[in-house]
């Protein structure tokens, strides 16, 4: 069961979260995205999912209600609950200028188009500064979870906008667990006093949250390798060890868990402590 939110919240002088409207299983209550500043104009951070009517209504109000407008749009990262928004925004809240869209490059590199093209992203890079009325906010390149995944970390209240690096509730997916084990330890010597994530509540034991996310990861190394060593003589599949370690997770899920297990999988075999072999399925042995 998840937290209840409201749709547009002032989280801080400096912040107004206004909740994508688009809850799932992937999503929790829905897409967070963020108004920051303390001025007539301010910066969006994400734009949720593509044709969500009623979040456009909650963004509109939210702009009516503070008195402000957008001054650009920053996307933390490609996945369309981010990015998806972008076009209904641009068509349905006039600007006096287009908007400027701003995010960081796909690593390789990878043509990205917004809508039908008429727009093209402003790629950042980490450590730029980005600034509007009552609001710094600085670019942490954060692989892991995608690899044009960024954090942003606002100077003014030492707080940590974590996009999907990080969730309000409940564990992330990501790509590349080296990159995102990394990117967990650099954000930990950021030392945030909050953390604002891309879905969930409100992070306010933002270092117990991060070091949590890294021992959570190191604890599903652990409990991945000692049932591959208590059972030497088996090979199990990725779905096989998912049933056992994720026995009390509800079984739509599974398949997410995979995922998860087969970067933890890959990881352990890079480094040599396990093996697989096709038969016909691909499946993994503890190297003894």
């Amino acid at each position: 069961m998840v937290t209840p939110l409201q749709f547009i919240e002032r989280l801080s002088s400096r912040v107004v979260r206004v909740l994508g409207c688009n809850p799932g299983p992937m999503t929790l209550q829905g897409t967070n995205t963020y108004l920051v500043g303390t001025g007539p104009r301010r910066i969006l951070i994400d734009t949720g999912e593509p044709a969500i009517p009623e979040y456009i209504v909650c963004l509109k109000k939210a702009l009516t209600d503070f008195n402000t407008a957008i001054q650009e749009i920053i996307v933390t990262h490609w996945h369309r609950d981010h990015t998806g928004g972008i076009v209904n925004i641009c068509k349905n809240i006039k600007s006096d200028t287009t908007y400027c869209i701003k995010k960081l490059p796909r690593n390789p590199h990878k043509e990205e188009i917004i809508g039908d093209g008429e727009q093209q992203y402003v790629y950042l890079k980490d450590g730029d500064l980005i600034e509007t009325e009552g609001a710094t906010l600085r670019v942490i390149y954060t692989p892991g979870h995608t690899d044009d995944h960024m954090a942003l970390l606002l100077e003014e209240e030492n707080a940590l906008f974590s996009g999907d690096c990080i969730l309000g509730e409940g564990t992330t997916v990501f790509e590349d667990l080296y990159d995102y084990m990394n990117s967990l330890k650099e954000l930990l010597k950021i030392k945030p006093n909050v953390i604002y994530p891309g879905h969930g509540p409100v992070i306010f034991n933002a270092e117990d949250k991060i070091m949590q996310y890294i021992a959570h990861r190191n604890s599903r190394e652990e409990q991945i390798l000692k049932l591959l060593h208590d059972s030497s003589e088996k090979c199990f599949t990725a779905m096989e060890l998912v049933k056992i370690l994720y026995e009390n997770t509800p079984d739509n899920l599974h398949r997410i868990a995979e995922h998860n297990v087969l970067l933890h999988l890959e990881k352990l075999e890079k480094e040599g402590k396990i093996f697989s072999s096709m038969n016909p399925e691909k499946k993994w042995k503890a190297r003894l």
